[in-house]
């Protein structure tokens, strides 16, 4: 085991370092139901955890984003995230239910996700770590115009001492093709002011599709303001995102709270 774990970290280290190379210098769409940098972090083998995401736009587009779609000015999204520990480099996730309350329309259903993060096992006590997200999702059509959509989601980041720097250079998958992969990248920089409390800044981008980027006022970039809360029992972060474009929601709120809801027995010596 330790053998292969070193043939997987030898070739998974120079493929995170190309793709940060690739994505060179970049202002960092949130996503609209999981507003998160990952900073590959999982849960510990055994070991079940609840993350559930909530964000509000209180101002933002007041039309569609395509026909049919949800309007996203005073409208909540939220999800359940179920997260089980498989190994010290494999969580499991599951995203259900995806659901909205829309300005006007109520309570809807959206979606569900399946999902598989590797990452380099401890990955909070390395300086530099990375990792791999999968995504898999089934939509509802106000939620996306594409029945079945998928997700890749690198991993790059430093611990700096106190500072922390992660990018996700995110390819979202439409499963029409390689050229209309569309990159959404978001990126952290947080300042950790002790064990319990951080802050940062955080940036997320919608390009367009890799074939043909959009033109600037038509991409979406937002910039978060960021407050993590950890403690043995929750977690807990809350931001604050403004849209730097006319393609982008004016401001977002996020609330972030998880917790462990089963660890195994320990063991008697």
């Amino acid at each position: 085991m330790k053998r292969r774990a070193r043939w997987i970290e030898g070739i998974v280290e120079p493929i995170a370092v190309a793709l940060f190379l690739m994505l060179g210098p970049a202002t960092a769409l949130a996503q609209t139901d999981e507003i998160q940098v990952y900073d590959a972090e999982i849960a510990k083998p055994g070991v079940f955890n609840l993350m559930v995401h909530n964000n509000f736009t209180p101002k933002g587009l007041k039309t569609p984003r395509f026909p049919g779609g949800l309007v996203p000015d005073q409208t909540l999204n939220g999800v359940p995230e179920w997260a089980w520990g498989v190994t010290d480099w494999f969580e499991q996730g599951l995203y259900l239910p995806l659901y909205s309350v829309a300005n006007g329309s109520g309570p809807t259903l959206d979606a569900f996700k399946v999902r598989e993060l590797f990452v380099v096992p401890n990955a909070a006590e390395r300086t530099f770590f990375y990792g791999i997200n999968f995504e898999f999702s089934f939509n509802s059509r106000h939620w996306d115009p594409n029945r079945s959509t998928s997700e890749i989601r690198p991993i790059i980041g430093w611990h700096l001492g106190k500072f922390d720097f992660i990018i996700n250079p995110i390819l979202d998958n439409s499963w029409q093709g390689f050229n209309q992969l569309d990159f959404a990248p978001s990126a952290r920089l947080a300042y950790n002011v002790s064990k319990t409390w951080a802050v940062a800044a955080e940036v997320y981008s919608d390009y367009g599709v890799i074939k043909h980027f959009l033109p600037f006022e038509q991409q979406q970039h937002q910039l978060f303001g960021v407050i993590d809360y950890r403690s043995e029992l929750v977690n807990i972060e809350a931001g604050v995102g403004f849209g730097l474009t006319s393609a982008s929601d004016r401001m977002v709120v996020k609330l972030m709270v998880s917790r462990d809801i089963y660890q195994p027995p320990h063991k008697a010596d």
